[in-house]
């Protein structure tokens, strides 16, 4: 398979810069693979397709205020996205610009109240760095760090909220899982009563989103590991619903690699702490999941791969020829999919 192979012309002007005013008024494609159904309705409608039994699972990592804008001590422009800790105040960082920052170079950020120290290059380009502050590291992350919206979005964002899930926890995330910041408090509470399950886990999200696929082959490219966790309550209500046929579906397409980096042969998966750089292209074959909430990706990305993988790559491939046709709102901050 060829990178190419996951191309689509995209207008610019269907690339989400803002929010919708409301999370569940997005627009939502169902996709029914038994039979390559094409449906257009609401986020809200999402109800329609849900069972009592089902069990959803979504990720509750928090996006951190994570992109830090700072001077050398030589007092060059620099910025810094923390990606993932390491250990204590060490921390795995995107740097820019990457060939100023070299080891032992020293960075001040929000006048003193942050301070780094580059300490190594690690594979793919990213620093290890060091911190050093006083107070409460979060707190200054707050008061300094800017959301670390993708690169593709060149508005600002008004409300910082709107970038986390409505059911945030765990903070770690250098970007949102955004398939669900379409929920609600309301939607989802009229999904539980429907008799739907609601599961968790949490994986904090890393470089994998920003990292392209360079390789031509898709065969041969490396996917970044992010850390996740999930917890015996949620172990058993995905495991309990496996035994009785019931469906599982997954929020988002972190949701998912979770659930198959560590299910069975059969489906089961079982309480853990790991790293995941698992990579699902087509020619996977799906252990745990049954469908899967999403949003639109990018041309060319392994997340494009992975819905491929579950739907089948013409299929998806039309779906998304008649998304720009019907003017979809794309990425991040765009509309939604749901494929069962």
């Amino acid at each position: 398979m060829k990178v190419t192979d996951f191309d689509y012309d995209l207008p610019k002007e269907l690339i989400a810069q803002t929010p919708i005013e409301k999370r569940d008024e997005s627009k939502l494609m169902v996709l029914d693979r038994s039979n390559e159904t094409i449906e257009h309705k609401k986020f809200k409608d999402i109800v329609e397709y849900l069972k009592p039994g089902d069990v959803l699972v979504r990720n509750n990592t928090k996006v951190i205020p994570a992109r830090l804008y700072g001077k050398k001590v030589t007092g060059a422009n620099v910025e810094f996205l923390l990606l993932n800790n390491i250990e204590g105040d060490i921390w795995e960082c995107i740097v820019r610009p990457g060939n100023k920052l070299h080891v032992g170079a020293k960075v001040i950020f929000g006048d003193g109240l942050l301070r780094a120290e580059v300490l190594d290059t690690m594979e793919g380009g990213t620093r290890k760095v060091k911190f050093s502050y006083e107070g409460i590291f979060n707190e200054i992350l707050d008061k300094i760090g800017l959301m670390p919206l993708p690169p593709y979005i060149h508005e600002s964002l008004k409300d910082n909220n709107r970038y986390q899930t409505v059911y945030a926890k765990y903070d770690g995330s250098a970007a949102a899982p955004t398939a669900g910041l379409h929920f609600t408090e309301e939607l989802l509470q009229k999904i539980k009563n429907m008799g739907v399950e609601i599961a968790n886990v949490t994986l904090h999200v890393g470089i994998g989103t920003f990292r392209p696929v360079k390789e031509e082959n898709v065969e041969e490219h490396k996917m970044h590991t992010e850390h996740f966790y999930i917890k015996k309550e949620d172990e058993e209500k995905i495991n309990n619903a496996k035994k009785e046929g019931r469906r599982v579906i997954a929020i988002g397409t972190t949701s998912c690699r979770v659930l198959e980096t560590i299910a069975d042969e059969n489906g089961f998966v079982k309480e853990t702490e790991e790293d995941t750089g698992i990579f699902i292209y087509p020619g996977y074959k799906f252990k745990c999941l049954d469908g899967l909430i999403t949003n639109f990706h990018l041309p060319q990305s392994t997340l494009l791969m992975l819905v491929s993988a579950l739907a089948g790559k013409d299929y998806i491939m039309r779906a998304y020829k008649e998304a720009v046709k019907e003017k979809y709102r794309f990425f991040s901050f765009g509309d939604a999919m749901f494929i069962f």
